[in-house]
């Protein structure tokens, strides 16, 4: 089953706190779709190969990944 993950959010959005029995078609949906990547050797292997370059490039410059992608303030 395809499902736009806009679709699920909009679901859990719309129904409150009664998305846990309004939003089952689309939780299954989800579940399925994270599985699928989930038991994915190719896609482990590119997330592995993420990490371990973000790793190399912090045990460099000694800054975390998401330090590094923020913008510097301009003027001080």
């Amino acid at each position: 089953m395809a499902l736009d993950p806009a679709d699920f959010t909009k679901c859990c959005k719309n129904s409150g706190v009664l998305m846990v029995v309004k939003c089952r078609k689309e939780n299954s949906a989800m579940k399925e779709c994270l599985t699928a990547y989930y038991n994915d050797p190719a896609f482990h292997e590119e997330c592995k190969m993420e990490y371990l370059k973000e790793r190399e490039e912090f045990r460099k410059t000694g800054i975390p990944a998401k330090k590094r992608l923020q913008k510097v303030p301009t003027s001080m």
